[in-house]
C-alpha cells in the first residue's frame, strides 16, 4: 500500500487536505485527504454511501466544505465556487448528462461560451472547427453538426467530453462514466482516456466496477463511511483487496447458487410486439416461457428491445400483437379491430407480478417522498398501512425500520427524502419494496445498476433466494457477467427479436457475444 503522495518536483493536479463535510443526521466526509498526481488516471472507489459524490462536489465547488482546504495545480480554489473551478481548469462529466437534444452537437458544446461574429452572431463555422480540433486531437470522433437528440449514448457521453476540454480542462472528473455504456462503448471509452493522458490531462475516475478500476487506472483511493480507508497502485492491487477495502470484509464475486428446483410456467408470452418511443416496432414477434424456480436471464446490448418488453410485460406499455399469460390468469389478450392494447398494472401487482424497473427516478420512486412512504407504494393503500381517514403511522415506521435494516440502507432514517440518498441506496428501495410484495414472478430489469459492489452482492443473494424459495425471476442486464452468474437459461434479444436461447452449463461469452451482434 502507499502513500498515494504526487511525484516530487511539481505542485498536484488536485489537493484536497481534511475534507469534513456534515449534513443534518449523517457525516458525509471525515477529514478526508485525497491527492492526484498531474498526468495520471486516479480512481475514487467506494460503497454508495462512502462520500465520493459529495467529496467530488466539494472539488468541483458544488458545495463548501465544513473544514480543510481545495487546492488546484498548487492554488486554493477561491472562491469556492463552479466557475473558480472550471477557471482553475477542472471539468465535470455528469453521470446523467446535460444536453440538450434538439440543439446539435457544436450548439451544446459552446453553450455559455458562444464565439461571436460582429459580437452578436453565433459563429457556427468557428465553432465546428474547434470542436473538429478537440475530436481529432483526443479521438473523440463526433460530428459537430449531429444534432443531439440523434446519438447514442457513447456519443452524447463524447460530447460532455469536449464541452469541458472547450472551457480548458486540465483535470476531468468522470462520474460513472461507463453506467450507460455498451461494452464497445466502453472500448472505445478507454482508448479516449488514454489519449487524454497522453495528452497531459488528468482523469478522476469515479466507478463501481473493480474490472474497470484495473483497467484503465494509475492509482485508486478507497472510502468507506465517508473516511478514506487505503491509497493503492493499481498495478500493485487485486479486484478482491479492493473490494475488501471497499466492503470491510471479503466479497464474493460469483454467488453460490444452489441446485435448481425448476417448476411449471408461471408466466407465458406468446407473439408479443409492440413499438418503442418513436412509433416504430421495438418488440417483435417475442415468445417465452417462465417457470417457477427459474432465473430466466434476457441478454444483449441495449436498445434491442428490452426496456419494451419488460414495459409491456409490467403494464406500462400497450403491446401491438400477442398474448401473455401470468399464473394461468390471461393479462392480455388480442382484442378485435383495437391496434393496441395495455395490461393493468395495479390488477398485476394483486396477481403477485413484481418490478424492478430500469430507471429507477422515472419508475421505482418519488424521490421527494420520504424513504417510509417509498417502501410501501403500491401497497400504501392497504389496510395494514391506512385507516379510514389516517395513515397507520406506527405501521409504516415498523415496516419501514425493517425494510432498512434488513437491506442495510444507509442512512438508515427512514424519514429521509428518497433524493437524500445515493443512487445505490435508492436501488436498495426499490429492490426491498418489490421483494416484500411477496411476488410470483419478478420482473428484474437492471437490477444492480449504480449500485457497489457489496449492494450487488447483496441483491444477488437475495434474487437467488427468491429462486430457491420457488419464485420465478425474468432478469434483464446490460452486464453479461451478472447474467451468467445469476440465470439457469438464457435468451438473446436483437433487433427486438429473440435470436437465440441457451441452458446456462452451455453459455459463455463469446457465444453470447456472437448472438448479441446478431451473428
Amino acid at each position: 500500500m502507499t502513500d498515494g503522495a504526487a511525484p516530487s518536483g511539481s505542485a498536484p493536479a488536485v489537493a484536497m487536505r481534511g475534507i469534513t463535510k456534515v449534513f443534518p443526521r449523517v457525516v458525509a466526509n471525515r477529514n478526508v485527504d485525497l491527492t492526484v498526481a498531474a498526468g495520471e488516471i486516479h480512481a475514487v472507489i467506494g460503497e454508495n454511501g462512502a462520500g465520493k459524490s459529495t467529496l467530488m462536489k466539494i472539488l468541483y465547488g458544488l458545495q463548501t466544505p465544513d473544514a480543510g482546504a481545495v487546492e488546484l495545480f498548487g492554488a486554493p480554489l477561491r472562491p469556492h465556487t463552479p466557475a473558480a473551478a472550471i477557471r482553475a481548469g477542472l471539468g465535470m462529466v455528469h453521470q446523467h448528462f446535460m444536453l440538450i437534444p434538439p440543439l446539435t452537437v457544436a450548439e451544446n458544446v459552446v453553450l455559455g461560451q458562444e464565439p461571436t461574429r460582429l459580437g452578436l452572431f453565433l459563429d457556427r463555422r468557428a465553432a465546428a472547427r474547434k470542436i473538429e480540433e478537440l475530436s481529432q486531437t483526443y479521438r473523440l470522433s463526433i460530428d459537430p453538426r449531429a444534432r443531439v437528440e440523434t446519438l447514442s449514448v457513447g456519443q452524447e457521453q463524447r460530447v460532455e467530453i469536449v464541452k469541458v476540454l472547450y472551457r480548458g480542462a486540465r483535470v476531468l472528473i468522470l462520474d460513472e462514466p461507463t453506467a450507460v455504456l455498451t461494452p464497445p462503448e466502453v472500448q472505445e471509452l478507454y482508448g479516449i482516456l488514454r489519449a487524454l493522458k497522453a495528452q497531459g490531462k488528468t482523469i478522476l475516475f469515479i466507478t463501481h466496477k473493480l474490472n474497470e478500476v484495473m483497467a484503465i487506472t494509475d492509482r485508486v483511493t478507497v472510502m468507506r463511511h465517508g473516511e478514506v480507508v487505503g491509497r493503492v497502485n493499481t498495478a500493485e492491487t487485486s479486484k478482491s483487496e479492493l473490494a475488501r477495502l471497499m466492503v470491510g470484509r471479503p466479497v464474493l464475486f460469483e454467488v453460490e447458487k444452489p441446485p435448481q428446483v425448476r417448476g411449471g410456467p408461471v408466466l407465458r408470452v406468446a407473439g408479443l410486439g409492440a413499438n418503442g418511443p418513436r412509433g416504430l416496432p421495438a418488440v417483435r414477434d417475442v415468445g417465452f416461457e417462465l417457470r417457477a424456480g427459474e432465473i430466466l436471464g434476457i441478454a444483449g446490448v441495449e436498445g434491442n428491445g428490452q426496456t419494451e418488453l419488460i414495459e409491456v410485460l409490467a403494464g406500462l406499455r400497450p403491446a401491438t400483437a400477442g398474448s401473455v399469460t401470468l399464473d394461468g390468469a390471461e393479462i392480455l389478450r388480442p382484442v378485435p379491430f383495437r391496434a393496441q392494447r395495455r395490461a393493468d398494472p395495479g390488477a398485476l401487482l394483486g396477481l403477485g407480478l413484481g418490478h424492478i424497473p430500469e430507471d429507477r427516478h422515472k419508475r421505482g420512486l418519488v424521490l421527494d417522498y420520504s424513504v417510509a412512504d417509498n417502501l410501501v407504494l403500491g401497497r400504501h393503500r392497504r389496510p395494514e398501512f391506512t385507516g379510514a381517514v389516517l395513515r397507520r403511522g406506527r405501521a409504516l415506521a415498523v415496516h419501514a425500520a425493517e425494510r432498512v435494516r434488513a437491506f442495510d440502507i444507509r442512512p438508515p432514517d427512514p424519514e429521509l427524502p428518497a433524493s437524500a440518498l445515493s443512487g445505490g441506496n435508492q436501488q436498495k428501495i426499490v429492490v426491498a419494496r418489490e421483494l416484500a410484495r411477496e411476488p410470483r414472478v419478478l420482473l428484474a430489469c437492471q437490477p444492480t445498476r449504480g449500485v457497489d459492489i457489496g449492494a450487488i452482492e447483496f441483491i444477488h443473494r437475495r434474487l437467488i433466494e427468491e429462486r430457491s424459495r420457488g419464485k420465478a425471476v425474468l432478469l434483464v442486464s446490460a452486464e453479461l457477467s451478472e447474467i451468467l452468474s445469476l440465470a439457469d437459461r438464457i435468451l438473446v434479444m436483437y433487433g427486438g427479436r429473440i435470436v437465440g436461447g441457451v441452458e446456462r452449463e452451455f453459455a459463455d461469452e463469446v457465444v453470447l457475444g456472437r448472438l448479441m451482434t446478431g451473428g
